[in-house]
């Protein structure tokens, strides 16, 4: 490895550019993507620089397998689009051209500049940037760029890793260290705390002291952040294959009282561990679901994440006399309405979730047809493996559980003996008095 030269960035970062070559890095053309090397081919044939950045170069020097690659250019977005007839502009705040080559598609993005003195900048009053459209150089693409790991250029001419801000030397440590003034660089856009959790619960990697600090005094800034797109990166973060091991860091840097707040203040307030296990539980399903390449719905999760507020709610109303069904529905429609301004569920999974919280209540039901009906219930099988996620977290009794998996599989005589055994423990329990009864006149 060896330095090349060194300057003074836009933003009082140190840029210098170290050129690692392959013996070095190790990384094989075998494993990148055809599509993307043949944009970089055609860009740098028609005189642009282009490489090959991000996280795919990332992945690859952690001895990972990358599902895309990204290409950064010199070329403007309509010079990429001319050179490209499959291809279209993305975005509005910053242009980014979409390039099929194949099957593949391939995201084109021209070097961003630095905007500090430009009238393209723009941001409000605690410092997110709403608008920053501006381009420049590599070096300072690599500056505008969030964390070092992220911002190491892979250029296939020559086998070469490009590195100006010591991202590789950071990956061969195992930190994650933001690029220039943490907080400058979190007020820009607070996302940036979300991105930091996610790649140490990701990658394994640490939290470089200095990135770490800020996090939990600037968390409340993810309330400038629109709550549509919140809804799209806690996916990103715990629907992901590793939400379990990376939700403890949101507890830890104070990020889950700015995105679930009911939810973080009963995890503190209460002695009970059942809440937290549920949430666990329903993080570690999701993740091995994940790995064996079965499908999720972001609705169950949310279910879970949601539901210590609307199981406290539940109980409180019923507490005051309300009937459960109602209590339930009610609890879980304040819960919805009340976090829909920090997180904005779209309207179908809101559906699913109300339907998985409903069968709660349906499923306490099993006498008669009920258990029947019930079972054809188009979420029966969500709010099954939602029921069974109650029981093994401790916050109700094992049994019901047990009783609708054995219903699933039995035939008709024994489905009938299930539900005489649910008669005949009922008519065991002792009965609720209501004082003289009242006849009905006429």
């Amino acid at each position: 490895m060896f330095s090349v030269f060194k300057k003074k960035g836009p933003q009082l970062v140190d840029v210098y550019k170290d050129v690692i070559p392959q013996e070095y890095h190790g990384i094989d053309h075998r494993d990148l993507s055809h599509g993307s090397l043949k944009v970089i081919e055609v860009l740098q044939h028609s005189g642009y620089e282009a490489y090959l950045v991000g996280g795919g170069i990332r992945d690859l020097l952690l001895g990972k397998h990358p599902k895309d690659f990204d290409v950064a250019t010199s070329a403007k977005p309509m010079e990429v689009q001319k050179l490209f007839r499959k291809s279209r502009l993305i975005g509005r705040r910053f242009q980014i051209v979409h390039v099929r080559i194949g099957a593949e598609i391939v995201e084109v993005t021209t070097f961003r500049g630095s905007a500090n003195n430009s009238k393209m900048r723009q941001s409000n009053e605690s410092g997110m940037l709403v608008r920053d459209n501006v381009f420049g150089s590599v070096e300072d693409d690599a500056v505008r760029r969030d964390f070092t790991m992220n911002a190491l250029y892979y250029d296939p001419s020559n086998h070469q890793v490009l590195d100006f801000v010591g991202g590789y030397d950071d990956l061969e440590d195992g930190v994650v260290r933001i690029i220039g003034d943490p907080e400058t660089r979190y007020r820009e856009d607070p996302v940036r705390m979300l991105r930091a959790i996610r790649f140490i619960g990701k990658l394994g990697l640490s939290l470089e002291d200095g990135t770490s600090e800020p996090i939990r005094r600037l968390a409340l800034l993810l309330r400038d952040v629109s709550a549509s797109r919140l809804f799209d990166e806690v996916l990103k973060l715990l629907q992901a294959g590793y939400g379990r091991v990376s939700f403890p860091y949101l507890i830890h840097h104070d990020l889950l009282k700015a995105l679930f707040p009911s939810t973080s203040d009963l995890l503190e307030s209460t002695d009970d561990t059942h809440y937290r296990q549920l949430i666990n539980l329903a993080l570690n399903n999701t993740d091995i679901r994940l790995k064996e390449g079965k499908s999720v719905t972001p609705a169950f999760l949310y279910a879970a994440l949601y539901w210590p507020k609307v199981h406290h709610r539940w109980q409180e109303l019923a507490a005051e006399g309300h009937g459960r069904t109602q209590s339930l529905a009610i609890a879980s429609s304040e819960t919805l309405t009340l976090n829909q301004q920090f997180i904005a569920i779209p309207k179908r999974f809101c559906a699913t979730i109300h339907e998985i919280w409903d069968l709660q209540v349906k499923l306490e039901k099993r006498h008669g047809r009920r258990p029947d009906s019930t079972l054809e219930h188009p979420r029966f099988r969500a709010g099954y493996d939602f029921l069974l996620l109650r029981e093994r977290s401790g916050e109700i009794m094992a049994g019901l559980g047990e009783w609708w998996t054995n219903y699933q599989v039995s035939d008709e005589s024994q489905k009938r003996e299930l539900i005489v055994s649910v008669k005949e423990v009922f008519e065991q329990a002792p009965k609720r008095h209501f004082g003289k009864k009242y006849k009905r006149r006429g």
